[in-house]
C-alpha cells in the first residue's frame, strides 16, 4: 500500500508566451479535473515569472486543484536586489509550491549549495503557515562526469545534507526531493527504472540518517529528466518513486496529462 502521496510538477522553464501559458494551464487543469486524478496526486505548474498571476487566475476561475509554482525565489524578504522576487511577493501572486537546486541553477547559473540552503531554510520558515505555507521541491542529481566516475550516491548525499542542513525535523513534511540526473536533463536519455529507483533508495537513507527513519518513509521523492507520458508508467511503478520533475513534456498538454495520470495509484 503505498504511504506517500504521488507530486507532478510541470516546469515550463523559459518557455511559452502569456497567451501560450494560460491556454497550455487551462488544458491542464480541465483534462485533469474531468479524470478525477488530483483526488489522488498533487500535480504543480511552474510558469516563468511574467505568466504567474494569468496562470493563477486561470487557476482561480476553473477552480483547479493545481498548485501553481514558482521556478526560483531570493530568500530575503525584501531590499536592494535587483532583479529578484521575494517570496511575499510570490506567495501575493498565489505561489505555493517553491522550486529550489534545479540543475540549470546549480550547473548554468552557478548557484552553490550555500545559496540553496538559504532558500530553502526562507520558504520553510513557519511564517508562511498563515496561508497554508510553501512546498519546497529540492533538487539534486549528479552530473555525468560524477556518474561515470561512480560518484552518484555521494553527489546527492552532499546536496541533500547541505541543502537540508538547519532544517527541523517537522520542516521536512513541507519537502520534496526531485532526483534529477543532470545527463538525463533536456537529452533524451532517461535513468532505467532500477537506477532511478537505486538512487531513490540512497536518497531515502540519507533523509533516514539525518531525520529518522520514519520521516525519511513520508517524505517524497520525485524522479526528473526525460519523463515522457510513454516511460512514466514504468518508472512511477518502480518503487520508492513518488511521481515526477517535468521539463519539455509539460509543455505538451496530453503528455503531461498522460503523466500526472501515470502516477496514480492503480
Amino acid at each position: 500500500m503505498r504511504i506517500r502521496r504521488p507530486i507532478v510538477g510541470g516546469n515550463w522553464k523559459m518557455n511559452t508566451d502569456r497567451a501560450g501559458a494560460v491556454a497550455l494551464a487551462e488544458r491542464v487543469a480541465t483534462d485533469l479535473a474531468s479524470s478525477g486524478t488530483l483526488s489522488h496526486v498533487d500535480a504543480a505548474l511552474f510558469p516563468p515569472f511574467p505568466y504567474l498571476l494569468p496562470v493563477a487566475e486561470c487557476l482561480r476561475r476553473l477552480n483547479s486543484a493545481l498548485l501553481l509554482g514558482a521556478q526560483d525565489f531570493y530568500y530575503e524578504p525584501n531590499g536592494a536586489f535587483t532583479g529578484e522576487v521575494s517570496l511575499e511577493m510570490l506567495a501575493d501572486c498565489g505561489v505555493r509550491a517553491l522550486l529550489v537546486g534545479h540543475s540549470e541553477r546549480r550547473h548554468v547559473i552557478g548557484e552553490p549549495d550555500e545559496l540553496l540552503n538559504k532558500k530553502v531554510r526562507a520558504c520553510l520558515d513557519p511564517k508562511w503557515s498563515r496561508f497554508g505555507g510553501f512546498t519546497c521541491v529540492l533538487c539534486v542529481g549528479e552530473t555525468l562526469a560524477q556518474r561515470e566516475a561512480g560518484q552518484t550516491d555521494a553527489v546527492n548525499e552532499r546536496q541533500l545534507r547541505a541543502g537540508l542542513a538547519g532544517v527541523s525535523p517537522e520542516q521536512v513534511s513541507q519537502v520534496v526531493i526531485a532526483y534529477e540526473p543532470v545527463w538525463a536533463i533536456g537529452t533524451g536519455k532517461t535513468a532505467t527504472p532500477a537506477d532511478a529507483r537505486a538512487a531513490h533508495v540512497s536518497i531515502r537513507r540519507v533523509l533516514a540518517d539525518v531525520f529518522g527513519q520514519q520521516i525519511a518513509d513520508q517524505t517524497r521523492i520525485q524522479y526528473g529528466g526525460s519523463v515522457k507520458g510513454s516511460n512514466a508508467r514504468e518508472l512511477f511503478s518502480a518503487g520508492e518513486i513518488d511521481g515526477g520533475l517535468i521539463g519539455g513534456a509539460s509543455l505538451k498538454p496530453d503528455e503531461f496529462v498522460g503523466i500526472v495520470r501515470a502516477a496514480a495509484p492503480e
